[in-house]
């Protein structure tokens, strides 16, 4: 299994997302740097997501909700920026989404 996974939410109509693009990205002295990419499956997971262990140090997960919300989404994309301190513990990022807002966690 990656070492980070996530699960978007439609909130709004009550279902999971599907077909999310998503990109996990790290913080690096010049910018970010693409790690993986990957889409939601039927039940709204990306569950390979990269390396089984990363390096401790600060990522992100991109989602770009325009294409499942619509080009004219309020939020296009959904950024969340995080940090693994141990880069062998699984770490679940989900992201809940609808129209006017969207929130996240630390999940399981």
């Amino acid at each position: 299994m990656s070492l980070v996974t996530t699960h978007v939410l439609d909130t709004a109509n009550g279902r999971p997302a599907r077909t999310v693009p998503v990109a996990l990205e790290a913080a690096t002295d010049d910018g970010w740097r693409a790690v993986a990419t990957g889409h939601t499956d039927d039940d709204g997971r990306v569950r390979d997501l990269g390396p089984e262990s990363l390096n401790p140090g600060v990522y992100r997960l991109v989602f770009d909700t325009a294409a499942y919300l619509g080009q004219d989404a309020f939020f296009p994309e959904a950024t969340i920026c995080f940090r693994i301190s141990d880069g062998t513990a699984h770490h679940h990022v989900p992201l809940l989404l609808s129209p006017f807002a969207y929130s996240t966690y630390r999940g399981s």
